[in-house]
């Protein structure tokens, strides 16, 4: 299917690796020119120059930016173009019994989960509403309406995503700007890759029996039964970033494997 996306361009935060560098693979393959985002300087390279080797032809570039550090962010919105879509991607996770976790455990991880997307969505916006075109992309997780216990600050901050998304959405009423939130279920990032090795190592099993044991003791309401691959995930969220899924505004789309269940 041809998505439409010759000569846009996106910015994709946290995309270095996982479901953000599966995304701008995606992105790059449907015709897309891409800015890629993380950390540090060395990271964006080594991802540029991977996707590079692939699509030798690409437009794709980066700009580094930590969105814990206020001054980063501030560099990166200076530097960033007009772009066509934004993916409000990055995200850092931290699981942990609650009542050990601080104020500064919390705090770090609403500025980079939640803030980072405020700030992008209201430096791109309005000039998407000025051009009347434009995709926003959030990535939330089935935590936001599982809310495991053991992770309850990063459920928090993706039930939030949900929120401000949707609110966004109201603003673009009659326009041809449309915002969105993705929420992908367990999948199989490089954090769950080292998950599974680690685990089979400390127990001295298979990958696999780890894989099988955590959806049918942990993540049991998965239909799926196994781990979504990254670009699986990364599908569908090209899809709507581009003009063909005009139609859908102030959605949550579920890639979830049908773990958080529900009619809707």
């Amino acid at each position: 299917m041809d998505l439409q996306l010759e000569e846009k361009t996106a910015f994709i935060s946290g995309s270095t690796a996982g479901i953000g560098y599966a995304t701008a693979r995606s992105l790059v393959r449907e015709g897309a020119g891409v800015i890629l985002n993380g950390r540090t300087q060395k990271n964006v390279d080594g991802a540029i120059l991977k996707l590079l080797r692939e699509f030798p032809d690409a437009s794709i570039s980066g700009l580094p930016a930590d969105f814990g550090k206020s001054d980063e962010v501030d560099a990166l919105l200076a530097r960033l173009p007009r772009v066509d879509i934004l993916i409000n991607n990055v995200g850092i996770y931290g699981v942990g019994p609650f009542f050990e976790f601080s104020d500064a455990d919390w705090s770090r991880q609403f500025e980079v989960n939640v803030m980072s997307a405020v700030r992008l969505s209201r430096h791109c916006l309005p000039k998407m509403m000025e051009s009347d075109t434009g995709r926003i992309v959030f990535i939330s997780s089935e935590c936001a309406t599982l809310s495991p216990p053991d992770s309850i600050a990063y459920n928090m901050t993706k039930t939030a995503l949900i929120s401000i998304s949707k609110g966004l959405a109201q603003l673009t009423k009659g326009t041809q700007v449309t915002v969105n939130t993705i929420m992908p279920g367990s999948t199989l990032s490089e954090g769950a890759e080292r998950f599974l090795e680690e685990t089979a190592k400390k127990d001295g099993v298979s990958k696999q029996n780890v894989e099988r044991d955590f959806f049918s003791k942990v993540r049991t309401s998965s239909l799926l039964q196994r781990f979504a691959t990254v670009d699986e995930v990364a599908q569908t969220i090209a899809y709507m970033a581009s003009p063909l899924a005009s139609a859908t505004n102030g959605a949550v789309i579920k890639v979830d494997g049908g773990s958080t269940g529900g009619i809707l």
